[in-house]
């Protein structure tokens, strides 16, 4: 659960939807991957039966399947390659030993997604002999749930955290604001800032900064233990706040692209028309919400803007080149227009 503060919420979720045994269960990351899948899947087929779209049920479940594994081997490869490089040439011992495929502990890289599915689109579209452009728009208009599935993903698993807030509002911070427990591992360096923790902890967990914090973690995740709301209280107001960029970009990369799209779809339109509408809506809303994202630890900056940044309006300038191209397309249904 989240514990709701007076003026902040307190980050406490389980990435796991339910455990067989420790660390052994699905993850809500894993599943809301899975719900979009099967939410795009849903309206694809629909939309291929009402004669929407030009493909058949059966393109639709082929198209997904090849999406699928666009969207995983993309995403995985985009992170690896942008965000954490090492993780190539990372080898263990244990399953499922190379970094590349320790999906199960988070890292995709959304933009790598895109590249992925578009890849699968092209292929699957000239093995089919589908126009391009009209396969390409079936597929962007189901994309922003399982952004939206993703992001929300994100804030359970505590990560991708949003920016501080600014100095002169963490005193009272507000009631949207977040804070994460996790924080506390960082507070081993910072004797001054454990002092009002330890009058909380029994005299037989008065142990040594690092197996103290360690307490403080577990007693927080633990909502079983009687010291829970003590400790739970007690370190929120030591915790820094921050924004909680994930609902931002979920809102931005979900709700808000299907609203244009559906707006810019009601009546016919150009192939291509919804694949240019979303590239370039994804761009600027993704740029925008980066403003109170914290940039990724060890990824370099370019003049000032972070990585997604600079991606983000690659992919503005990809939606004005699918905008020209439709200018040249076909005109094909709404989605109010019913076929003869």
């Amino acid at each position: 659960m989240v514990a709701l503060l007076a003026e902040s919420m307190l980050h406490s979720l389980d990435p796991f939807v339910f455990e067989f045994s420790p660390g052994l269960g699905p993850r809500w990351y894993g599943t809301a991957y899975l719900s979009g899948f099967l939410l795009g899947w849903v309206i694809m087929r629909w939309l291929a039966i009402s004669g929407r779209i030009p493909m058949n049920p059966r393109q639709v479940g082929d198209l997904l399947t090849s999406a699928v594994v666009g969207v995983i081997v993309g995403g995985r490869l985009g992170h690896c390659i942008l965000y954490e490089p090492h993780l190539i040439s990372h080898f263990t011992s244990n399953f499922p030993y190379w970094g590349v495929l320790e999906i199960h502990k988070g890292g995709m890289s959304s933009h790598g997604g895109v590249v992925g599915v578009a890849i699968a689109v092209i292929v699957f579209a000239r093995r089919e002999k589908l126009s391009i452009l009209a396969v390409g728009d079936a597929v962007v208009f189901v994309v922003p749930w399982g952004l939206m599935f993703g992001r929300l993903a994100n804030w359970v698993n505590g990560e991708l955290w949003g920016r501080a807030l600014p100095a002169d509002m963490q005193a009272n911070a507000p009631w949207w604001s977040v804070k994460y427990p996790h924080q506390l591992e960082s507070f081993v360096a910072i004797p001054a800032q454990l002092e009002p923790l330890r009058a909380i902890a029994p005299a037989t967990e008065r142990m040594p900064d690092g197996r103290f914090i360690e307490w403080m973690i577990a007693t927080n995740y633990d909502h079983a233990s009687a010291a829970h709301d003590l400790v739970t209280q007690t370190i929120a107001p030591v915790l820094t706040a921050y924004y909680p960029s994930q609902f931002f970009q979920a809102i931005a990369e979900g709700p808000c692209p299907l609203l244009v799209m559906s707006l810019a779809w009601l009546a016919p339109r150009r192939a291509g028309t919804m694949c240019a509408i979303f590239f370039a809506s994804y761009g600027v809303l993704r740029y925008a919400t980066e403003q109170f994202r914290e940039p990724d630890e060890g990824v370099a900056m370019l003049g000032g803007l972070t990585l997604p940044m600079v991606l983000s309006i690659s992919m503005v300038a990809v939606g004005a080149a699918f905008f020209a191209l439709s200018r040249k397309a076909q005109p094909i249904g709404g989605l109010v227009w019913k076929p003869r």
